[in-house]
């Protein structure tokens, strides 16, 4: 559900990942990119949906990673 959202407003779903800097990196390629996209062009907005995309998907290896690191150090 996050990915569609990342897809459709790549801002919002940085924001609710608790990724703020991204996010406001992301509004900016987002909405020049929707400037551009109404112009004919669409390179811009798919970096953002992109970007957006690779943090959320980084944000969730991470967590797991994590896990696993937490579950090995108390099994000592």
């Amino acid at each position: 559900m996050i990915y569609l959202l990342a897809f459709f407003l790549p801002p919002l779903a940085l924001i609710f990942y608790g990724k703020i800097f991204q996010a406001i990196f992301n509004a900016v390629l987002w909405v020049v990119g929707i400037f551009f996209v109404l112009l004919g062009g669409w390179i811009l907005w798919a970096i953002a949906v992109g970007h957006a995309i690779f943090v959320i998907h980084g944000s969730r290896a991470d967590a797991r990673t994590q896990k696993i690191v937490d579950a090995i150090k108390s099994g000592k």
